[in-house]
């Protein structure tokens, strides 16, 4: 285990009550935001934030800060038009781990049979704070690090209210009674979920150098940016935009203490472009391994560019390169 991660996660971070504010927020501004909120029977609340409603790039913003538990800013980048796009995101944490690891990264499964979800099956990767309660992912004894009980949140992409038997594991899982949970419903073919997605950019790195082996707790700081795409009613399509938006268009500066050599080392293996499966849309790769996620080389799922700088020396390495040739190709339909 990672004694750095370790000493951040005994400083005793809380990133669902961090985030309490961030969701009381989104339900605050359900009408400007064209979200539907709305409680079970049992008393969880549900925040749809794109299937029977509308939505926003707005309420997309704050869901993705509520997924970095509050350790995270995800904005709107202040001037448009970078690189021949009009829309970018902007991510930034000054606690990069817990953050998009500890919180954001999408790594609890959650599932029900035909049977269980009423006649329907159902599956979803849980992302957002509540995933510290429940602790369901080895990742987690890595990091030596799970939150306290109390009022929670989880954010799960999804075109539907997952079924009773699967919020009833979430709040056993977890340890909560109905009351003290918030489940944030947001379908990538949405605004909001689109936007959502596309605030993972600084985690996808994080996640990369986690699967290279790079030590966590030796990063201190992180930053990233990528473009917005519209989002497409196709969920095919929706997903393969938000993904190409990282891997084509993603930059991430990550800040990092440790060794000069495995800085350097961490921003040669970073960038997307070192996958096998690198320069074609996510949405015909994916069609190609027959829709199977494990089938896709996994250096992939990594930002485009990327640069790392050493707190030891201050040297910075820069690896990788946008193509946003490819994107508006991919996105644009010329007048």
């Amino acid at each position: 285990m990672n004694e750095a991660v370790k000493a951040l996660a005994s400083e005793r971070t809380s990133v669902n009550e961090l985030a309490a504010p961030l969701v009381a927020r989104l339900i605050g501004r359900a009408a400007e935001w064209r979200l539907d909120v709305q409680k079970t029977e049992t008393g969880v609340t549900i925040v749809d934030a794109g299937i029977s409603t509308r939505g926003s790039v707005a309420a997309g913003l704050a869901v993705g800060e509520i997924c970095m538990g509050g350790l995270g800013r995800v904005r709107l980048a202040s001037e448009g038009g970078h690189d021949g796009w009009p829309t970018w995101l902007e991510v930034t944490s000054s606690q990069p781990v817990l953050a998009c690891l500890a919180s954001q990264y999408a790594g609890w499964s959650l599932s029900a049979s035909k049977e269980e979800g009423g006649g329907k099956k159902f599956f979803s990767l849980g992302s957002g704070p509540a995933r510290a309660l429940a602790c369901r992912e080895p990742l987690f004894e890595e990091l030596g690090y799970r939150d306290r009980v109390g009022p929670a949140a989880l954010v799960l992409e999804v075109d539907r209210v997952p079924p009773p038997i699967v919020i009833d594991k979430i709040l056993r899982d977890c340890a909560l009674e109905p009351s003290q949970l918030t489940l944030v419903l947001t379908p990538t073919t949405s605004l909001a979920g689109s936007t959502q997605v596309v605030a993972r950019v600084l985690e996808v790195a994080l996640h990369k150098a986690h699967e290279l082996g790079f030590a966590l707790g030796d990063i201190v700081d992180g930053s990233a940016r990528a473009p917005l795409p519209a989002p497409s009613p196709d969920a095919g399509v929706a997903m393969g935009r938000t993904n190409d938006a990282i891997l084509y268009g993603g930059q991430v500066h990550l800040t990092v203490a440790g060794d000069d050599d495995a800085a350097r080392e961490l921003a040669l293996k970073l960038p997307s472009s070192t996958s096998r499966d690198y320069g074609r849309s996510f949405a015909d790769i994916f069609r190609d391994y027959d829709y199977d996620f494990y089938r896709i080389d996994g250096a992939l799922f990594a930002p485009a560019e990327v640069w790392v700088s050493s707190l030891a020396s201050g040297r910075t390495w820069h690896a990788g390169k946008v193509d946003m040739g490819l994107l508006r190709r991919l996105w644009l339909d010329e007048a």
